[in-house]
């Protein structure tokens, strides 16, 4: 099989990691053992290191066991890694684009408030979405008339940043939050005439918000969880789940996320101490085929998707609802899992697509 490049398009701290093996989430090693099963060999650069104008590149490539920066031609096919969201990074992005490179995942930061419209707009989608709306002094009011718990989410926040809860108790609204910084400890203040604290109403001014129902999921010793379902195109272009795990909240938490203290389980484990009447097969099976119908909407509207990451959560009667995606998924959640194996596979899936595009886009136009 003839070797060829692969670009991977990092942020940069992670590129800057590279040489001394500190690059956070993302593994070196994975995408270098992933790539050579498919004829590929990685080189990693960020897109400052890209020149438009020569066609030519500076990246990070494995010479024996040291990884030194090379100069070398753009690779025609590149899996994006990173997160751009001014306009300077935006238009490189697609002048690569018109000048014939392929970059899967290229656009992978969407609002929260984005996806849930787009499949809203699936009919047979809606009973899978908590009730959503763009939030505002008035749409809170009218969400507070209709539900007693209540989430509220930056609309392009990550890893749990900014949420919020509502929960009306014991005649009376109360609000719960994170503190910014490293204790991820929610705290808990109550609402006079339910009126909106100074600075949540701040926070609805300066940044979008939506508000949510929130669904009451499963939980875990008392701890509710979510599952993180990882989506992705392998060698045949087509959709498969390659794996997933259960993110369980902290105690008197609501937050999920890893990176705000939520614990990672095998969902096979979790699942059948928190269902006792159903079976872990049969609910993993909705689940997958949940996450299926959602990336063929979103599919839709969103160009050059690859490599998804989607939180859907469980009632404790099995029915699953569609929490959010993410699209630049961390996958290191399976590796604290202890779930090596499908760590690994999500990284041999992009490298099989990779090959695919170039087998099938790049060849067919030569």
């Amino acid at each position: 099989m003839h070797r060829i490049h692969v670009g991977i398009l990092f942020n940069n701290k992670t590129y800057l990691g590279i040489p001394n093996r500190v690059t956070g989430a993302e593994s070196i090693d994975n995408y270098e053992e992933a790539a050579a099963m498919y004829g590929l060999i990685p080189c990693y650069f960020r897109l400052q290191d890209l020149n438009l104008n020569t066609g030519q590149c500076t990246a990070y490539l494995k010479k024996k066991q040291n990884y030194v920066r090379t100069a070398m031609p753009i690779p025609s096919i590149i899996h994006n890694r990173a997160i751009y969201t001014d306009a300077k990074a935006m238009y490189k992005i697609e002048t690569l684009l018109k000048k014939g490179f392929i970059i899967f995942n290229s656009f992978n930061r969407y609002g929260k408030d984005e996806i849930h419209k787009l499949l809203n707009q699936n009919a047979t989608l809606q009973p899978y979405l908590p009730h959503t709306v763009d939030a505002s002094i008035s749409t809170i009011a009218d969400m507070k008339t209709r539900y007693d718990d209540l989430i509220l989410k930056p609309c392009s926040g990550s890893i749990g940043r900014g949420i919020m809860r509502l929960q009306y108790v014991k005649s009376s609204w109360r609000v719960t939050y994170t503190k910014p910084g490293l204790d991820p400890k929610s705290v808990t203040e109550l609402l006079p005439n339910g009126r909106l604290p100074l600075f949540l109403r701040n926070h609805i001014y300066h940044t979008p918000y939506l508000i949510q129902e929130r669904i009451q999921l499963a939980t875990y010793k008392d701890c509710p969880y979510d599952l993180r379902v990882t989506i992705q195109r392998g060698h045949t272009s087509h959709w498969q789940v390659t794996g997933m795990f259960a993110k369980v909240a902290m105690s008197n938490s609501f937050v999920t996320n890893i990176a705000r203290g939520g614990g990672v389980f095998p969902v096979g484990y979790i699942l059948s101490k928190s269902h006792d009447n159903l079976q872990p097969e049969s609910l993993i099976h909705r689940v997958e085929q949940l996450a299926l119908r959602i990336v063929y909407q979103l599919e839709k509207y969103i160009p050059f998707a690859a490599d998804l990451g989607m939180d859907i959560g469980l009632t404790a009667s099995g029915h699953p609802y569609f929490i959010e995606c993410n699209g630049r998924d961390q996958r290191y959640g399976f590796r604290k899992a202890n779930l090596t194996e499908t760590w690994k596979s999500s990284y041999k899936q992009p490298m099989g697509y990779a090959r695919f595009l170039y087998d099938h886009e790049l060849k067919s136009t030569d």
